[in-house]
């Protein structure tokens, strides 16, 4: 028998690690966060920005693990929650009022739901902003339907969440769809793959060049607007009506600190704006 000791194995669990390296940052009062987002505002303090998002690491992780059920991988939701953490700390005031983790928190579940949409198969099921509200809340209701002892059909689904009858059919058959590869063989023709019997349905090149150039000239056009835009309607061009995923008009409204009904009157007024704007531009 050798005389060599065994090395021991020691399984590390990341989440574990990770939750130990967050523990070791303080938590900030009032005044300490006041005074670290006032030196970020008024000298672009890096070390400012580092203390308020270390700070509040622990916030992401509490978010997250909300989510633990629907997507298998904490530390990924973990890593998309603190980049909405990040920018939260960019973007926040704090004469609003509100403290810096009641901010976040709306920037850190964005994130992550985001996240999960986008990840959640390989192709992508909530492109809509009705699919994205099936998506999160269908399974949802139909469990509080089951509960209260009534059959969750399609009808019931609709009523309950505001939306088509067909758009809940449409959701359920793609949440209780599997994927497959493209390259496996198709039973119904010998020596062949599933992507060899696709239909295309692309436009031609020159239509597609021609989108492409229109959508050039197009961005250059909104690039140009966003210069006659105030800093209150850039930011509502930007993260409305520009964003793949635009907030709400309450999130408008909370940040600016006027009434939901005053966010949309602004955003109607700047489609005005861009409309006279382009049809000038594009004649």
């Amino acid at each position: 028998m050798s005389g060599k000791k065994k090395d021991s194995l020691v399984v590390t669990d990341p989440l574990q690690r990770y939750l130990q390296e967050v523990s070791r940052f303080p938590l900030l009062s009032r005044e300490e966060e006041n005074e670290l987002v006032k030196r970020l505002r008024e000298q672009e303090d890096i070390e400012a920005a580092k203390k308020l998002v270390t700070s509040n690491l622990r916030l992401v992780v509490k978010i997250a693990m909300e989510y633990r059920t629907t997507y298998h991988n904490i530390l990924d939701l973990i890593q998309e929650g603190n980049i909405g953490l990040m920018k939260a700390v960019s973007k926040y005031d704090p004469d609003k009022g509100t403290r810096l983790s009641y901010y976040a928190s709306w920037w850190i579940r964005a994130y992550i739901l985001k996240y999960i949409l986008d990840n959640f198969r390989l192709i992508k099921i909530g492109t809509t902003q009705v699919q994205r509200k099936l998506f999160y809340n269908l399974m949802k209701e139909k469990k509080k339907i089951e509960a209260m002892g009534c059959y969750p059909d399609r009808k019931l689904l609709a009523e309950s969440l505001g939306v088509k009858e067909e758009e809940v059919d449409e959701m359920s058959l793609r949440l209780g769809s599997s994927e497959f590869s493209l390259d496996q063989p198709d039973d119904r023709y010998s020596g062949g793959i599933q992507l060899e019997f696709l239909q295309n349905h692309e436009a031609p090149p020159d239509e597609k060049l021609s989108d492409a150039e229109f959508k050039d000239i197009l961005f250059e056009r909104f690039d140009e607007f966003s210069k006659t835009l105030d800093e209150r309607e850039l930011s509502i061009f930007k993260e409305r009506l520009l964003a793949e995923v635009p907030v709400t008009l309450q999130e408008i409204a909370d940040r600016y600190g006027i009434s939901k009904e005053w966010a949309r009157q602004l955003e109607d007024r700047i489609i005005k704006k861009l409309r006279t704007f382009l049809q000038g531009e594009l004649e």
